[in-house]
């Protein structure tokens, strides 16, 4: 776990009592959450200083325009993501997720938004959950109906790549794993059982594709139904979350983050605490929930 969360301070006294009223304070709480979150459960996010894929190595995510138009590209994805997705697939709910997910239960989480793709909330048990960025359990083909869950995609990759093996040179975030470019030529990318087509792809918006409208639609109805908002674990560097802290602003929701380091909304916060996600649940939790 530790070798995914960046240097931080510890929770101090005031900052945990601003934001447990702030929370306490709030019927109808909506939460989103970032990568800072699932670091905890040992998933990298990409940029905090010294640990984040950004720091530690050159490579940066596929693009969609590239996935979508070379196929030497999706090769290189799917020989990736196949030699990490079993990694990725045994990390399992931290002290934040599972804190959250009683949070819903008894009625003090109204509604969840995460970026994040791990379904690790759902493994603690949420289930108001929308998942911004999609999720890399599901599998669909992009030029027919076809649709299989991301295990039974794995056993099918396997059947067409029985000899292909990888030591993994660095683990990076959404199921990707750093691997010798060489292997990559040896692989078999895999084919839709139904159309033939090897564009397939995991339900996971990629870098520089845009959110479905009806998905952010939803998201600002429940922030226009909350009485305020909550960030965990995200810098919100990217327009798709931080469009959330505008609206927020500008219809006065009150809003807290809770990060390590800084946000790109900090200025818009009325209570700002940089520390742990799982350091404040794991005390707020003391309250019996």
């Amino acid at each position: 776990m530790q070798h995914c969360v960046p240097r931080h301070a510890a929770l101090l006294e005031s900052q945990y009592r601003s934001l447990e009223e702030f929370i306490l304070s709030t019927r109808k709480l909506l939460v989103l959450t970032g990568a800072g979150l699932s670091t905890e459960s040992g998933i990298p996010d990409y940029r905090s200083e010294g640990v984040g894929l950004y720091d530690r190595t050159k490579h940066r995510p596929i693009q969609h325009m590239e996935f979508m138009t070379d196929f030497q590209a999706r090769r290189r994805y799917w020989a990736r993501n196949y030699i990490g997705f079993p990694i990725f697939i045994s990390k399992v709910p931290n002290t934040a997720h599972t804190v959250l997910a009683d949070m819903e239960k008894y009625k003090m989480v109204d509604w969840l938004v995460t970026q994040n793709v791990d379904r690790l909330h759902q493994k603690a048990g949420s289930t108001k959950v929308t998942e911004l960025h999609g999720t890399t359990n599901i599998v669909t083909c992009q030029k027919c109906d076809y649709v299989t869950d991301r295990e039974s995609f794995q056993k099918y990759i396997r059947e067409r790549n029985k000899e292909f093996e990888a030591d993994i040179i660095n683990v990076t975030p959404d199921a990707d794993a750093e691997i010798d470019v060489e292997l990559i030529k040896k692989f078999n990318i895999p084919l839709c059982p139904d159309c033939g087509s090897d564009l397939l792809k995991p339900q996971v918006v990629f870098f520089g594709a845009n959110v479905c409208k009806e998905k952010v639609q939803h998201c600002y109805d429940k922030l226009h139904d909350s009485d305020g908002i909550l960030v965990a674990g995200s810098s919100l560097q990217v327009m798709s979350g931080y469009r959330f802290l505008l609206e927020a602003n500008r219809t006065d929701k009150p809003t807290a983050i809770l990060n390590i380091g800084p946000t790109r909304a900090d200025h818009l916060a009325d209570v700002r605490v940089s520390a742990r996600c799982g350091e404040f649940f794991e005390r707020f939790s003391e309250l019996n929930l």
